[in-house]
């Protein structure tokens, strides 16, 4: 009798040592929310925020995502306006056209170190509506196209869907003004191009360009 009631016991004890380190277990359980979860590491909390360009100039009409981290306010979705400025809480009006998303960044920060201790502004240009080409004439629809993408005059002519009939294709006129008000008149034979004479001449395309088809 003694040996049995021994052994319950020490049954006993060995169960009462498992429930007592069934909670440490949990403390740290990954996305538990306390110390030594995911969910407390900063760096991946700002793993997936987006960097912005270095390249593209903001112009007139484009619209700018901006973004101050931990500070939903002050985020907010803009068009710059017609004189290149946007206005935003804080900060007021600043000058966007002209400039890089990351000098915008720059920019904005530092107006907010006066009200944010250390601010990260995030810039991404949502919709590019500054950078446009036209194309007028002999074509099934002239107009404004956005040039988002490197574009050809063969690109161009494609998108305005083709030539009507009575174009006359050997005689396209590429119209681009130069800083100093004045304007060069560049020629594509479409005729000769398409038989693989002057590839030369279907040049990419820049900001305000005029393709005129008589």
């Amino acid at each position: 009798m003694d040996r049995a009631i021994l052994a319950g016991v020490f049954l006993m004890g060995l169960a009462g040592g498992a429930w007592a380190q069934a909670p440490a277990s949990n403390a740290s359980h990954p996305g538990s929310g306390k110390p030594g979860g995911a969910e407390s590491d900063p760096s991946m909390a700002q793993a997936g925020r987006a960097h912005s360009d270095n390249t593209y100039v903001i112009g007139a009409a484009d619209q700018l995502e901006i973004s101050v981290w931990k500070e939903l306010e002050l985020s907010k979705t803009v068009t710059v306006r017609s004189d290149g400025k946007i206005s935003l809480p804080l900060a007021g009006e600043i000058q966007a056209a002209g400039l890089t998303p990351l000098q915008l960044e720059g920019d904005i920060a530092n107006r907010l170190r006066s009200f944010i201790t250390e601010p990260e502004v995030t810039v991404i240009v949502q919709q590019i509506n500054s950078q446009k080409y036209n194309v007028m004439g002999q074509v099934i629809r002239p107009g404004s196209y956005p040039l988002t993408i490197t574009t050809t005059v063969m690109d161009a002519i494609a998108n305005a869907g083709g030539f009507k009939d009575f174009a006359k294709k050997k005689d396209v006129r590429i119209l681009r003004g130069k800083a100093d008000g004045t304007e060069t008149r560049l020629k594509f034979n479409y005729d000769a191009f398409v038989k693989g004479k002057n590839p030369q001449t279907n040049i990419k395309l820049q900001p305000g360009d005029t393709i005129v088809v008589n």
